[in-house]
């Protein structure tokens, strides 16, 4: 039996482990310097006596080492002054250092594409000279910002993939909430000349940080610069920094200046402005309260007025407040967004991707229904899952397609909503009309969030990708102060053109793709003749005219979060053949293919007189789903439509008693 508290006891990270693979992902970034320097230690081989967090929450605050994930760090800041929200992230009560229970590991949650993940990983961290690295807490014997950084790597794959971020990204993963990333620079007139158009490019809300003051005190705040201000960061670098408190402040000659206090996460004063330790501006305020607001400011703290602040930075991220019941509030007007839902979705190539309004494809994007119940603020966010977390082979052909490396791991998204009367709703008609609300733009972000204050009534929302045929997965997320509903809409196959004189016959049939007896796969496979098949049969008569005479739909019964690629083939039999069999060493007569990853697909075409079987399969074997089948053949007899007069029961005769008479 192993001793108890020996390193060789205590739990490894296979999936994580403590090598370069941990650390780089395509060594593209300044990390790459590091390697070979680096060791794994666990915390008790770094300081005497570790702890998660230390007595003086002031000292539990991060400081970043080697690696440019201030933005990560800004959020990190968000929980420490919300502990029901640091309890979702870190999962409280776990065993540290010195305790028995201690085996060496912790665990995390971040919210990830709509719910909770969990991540556990080991305590062993990266260190140069038995130092941390990385991000650390002020306090050196304190390391949950070293674990949860670490979790967050082993969450993206590698710490090198933290570097460089936005912060919106990194508390809407803490907090499973919303954030928004907004312009401090008046640049609204261009932005109105350019809202109306789809646009490949980047474009950020205009705010007032007036408009903040009912939620400051309780929203995340974090600046940002992409210029070079005095000081504030090194010259062409992107930084970004927590407004820590924002007060007004009471001048001796009885006016008011707004002050912010913002914290640096390189842990060292940046800033030289008239609100330093020994500015000039502390001399307008009275005496004992300029030296209790310098004494609030700690390592990497300073203060500055609105002036200098809008001066100095370019944008601001704004979290949304969120309460200990998990609501939202608005951070336009405070108020509590008691309502909330999420759907999943998917744009899928020659399918739902239709591109944007430009495009005459935009229609056929996936569609979801918006019920307002009564007037109310409603935000709604489009989300994208992030390219570079689906399979390889996923990503692979995604870069293929966007030769844009810049964003490559995001498409440019938007999204549009009408408002429309749902009994007597025309997609066409209203597609041409201008959008009741809308993103505006494409924009190469995660999440697009919009903002309405919405009359009651029923709106259909549109996500869509700016460039037709790109793939991707998505989140819509609805929070409303007022009742809502959110549901997708299903659009109809499209139905061919009825001849004046004829009619169609459908059948629905039920099947089953079980693992190991009917999920051939495709016919790249040899158990392809396993699948289900469906016989039929066609009569002389439907070949009177050249006309399309078939068509079948093949519907997976699965969500659209996961989905299975599916096509299917038909197969002519010859005269005797069992009907049950798939033809052997045959090549089908029409096939709907190649298998592809959407609810459902569809051929129309025309086929001679005889028999034949329709042989529905997903694209790899032993993939278990049920499917339904849907088989329409064109019958030559003229229609029968029913007749129905004021105050009479409508009278209609059966196609059954027709064909027997």
């Amino acid at each position: 039996m192993k001793e108890e508290g020996r390193s060789d006891s205590l739990f490894e990270d296979p999936d994580f482990p403590a090598e370069d693979t941990s650390l780089f992902c395509d060594r593209s970034t300044p990390v790459v310097r590091l390697q070979g320097s680096i060791t794994w230690l666990r915390p008790q081989k770094i300081c005497l006596a570790p702890t998660l967090f230390p007595d003086d929450i002031n000292l539990a605050h991060s400081k970043q080492g080697l690696l440019g994930d201030c933005w990560f760090l800004c959020a990190c800041s968000f929980l420490l002054k919300n502990k029901h929200l640091l309890n979702k992230v870190l999962v409280p009560d776990q065993p540290q250092w010195g305790d028995r229970r201690y085996r060496g590991s912790f665990k995390f949650c971040f919210w990830q594409h709509g719910c909770w993940t969990e991540v556990i990983v080991d305590d062993r961290l990266p260190c140069i000279n038995s130092a941390l690295c990385f991000s650390r807490c002020h306090s050196l014997s304190a390391f949950w910002v070293a674990l949860l950084e670490k979790a967050y790597a082993k969450l993206h794959g590698s710490y090198e993939r933290l570097w460089a971020g936005q912060v919106s990204e990194a508390l809407v993963d803490l907090t499973g909430g919303l954030a928004e990333r907004c312009s401090l620079r008046d640049c609204g007139s261009e932005v109105e000349q350019r809202a109306p158009q789809d646009s490949g490019q980047v474009r950020k809300r205009w705010l007032d940080l007036q408009h903040l003051h009912p939620v400051r005190n309780q929203c995340a705040l974090s600046c940002s610069t992409n210029d070079s201000p005095e000081g504030a960061c090194e010259p062409g670098q992107y930084h970004a920094l927590t407004v820590m408190e924002w007060l007004d402040v009471d001048r001796m000659s009885g006016d008011k200046v707004q002050l912010l206090r913002i914290r640096n996460p390189w842990g060292r004063c940046c800033w030289g402005g008239v609100w330093i330790e020994s500015g000039v501006g502390w001399n307008s305020v009275d005496p004992s309260y300029a030296l209790e607001l310098q004494s609030r400011a700690t390592e990497g703290e300073f203060w500055l007025d609105e002036g200098e602040f809008l001066s100095q930075f370019n944008d601001i991220t704004v979290g949304y407040p969120i309460t200990d019941g998990g609501h939202l509030r608005s951070i336009y007007s405070g108020a509590l967004l008691t309502h909330s839902h999420q759907l999943a979705g998917r744009w899928t190539r020659g399918h739902s991707a239709g591109g944007s309004r430009n495009s005459s494809s935009y229609g056929s994007n996936p569609k979801f229904w918006l019920r307002v119940c009564d007037k109310g603020e409603v935000v709604v966010s489009l989300l994208q899952q992030e390219r570079r977390r689906n399979s390889e082979k996923f990503s692979q052909r995604c870069l293929q397609d966007n030769k844009n490396t810049k964003h490559q791991h995001y498409q440019a998204i938007a999204l549009h909503m009408w408002k429309v009367d749902k009994k007597r709703f025309s997609l066409s008609r209203m597609l041409n009309k201008p959008p009741s609300a809308s993103t505006h733009c494409h924009t190469y972000v995660r999440e697009a969030v919009l903002h309405e204050e919405l009359e009651p009534g029923h709106y259909l929302m549109i996500p869509s990708i700016y460039q037709p045929g790109l793939e991707a997965r998505f989140l819509i997320r609805v929070f409303s102060s007022s009742p809502t509903t959110v549901s997708a809409l299903k659009m109809p196959a499209t139905s061919l053109p009825l001849p004046t004189e004829g009619e169609w016959e459908t059948s629905n049939f039920q099947g089953l793709w079980v693992e190991g007896r009917t999920a051939g796969g495709s016919r790249n496979f040899l158990s392809h003749r396993q699948n289900p098949n469906f016989p039929f049969t066609l009569c002389d008569e439907s070949t009177v005219t050249p006309e399309v005479n078939v068509r079948i739909t093949l519907q997976q019964n699965r969500p659209d979060t996961d989905l299975l690629p599916i096509g299917f083939h038909i197969y002519k039999l010859s005269e005797g053949e069992p009907t049950q069999t798939v033809p052997k060493d045959e090549e089908p007569v029409a096939s709907c293919v190649p298998h592809c990853y959407t609810q459902d697909v569809c051929l129309a075409c025309r086929l001679p007189p005889g028999a034949y079987t329709i042989v529905p399969s997903t694209y790899q074997p032993d993939c278990s789903a049920s499917f339904t089948l849907s088989l329409a053949c064109r019958i030559h007899r003229k229609v029968v439509k029913s007749q129905e007069r004021l105050g009479r029961t409508i009278q209609e005769i059966s196609h059954i008693s027709l064909m027997q008479s």
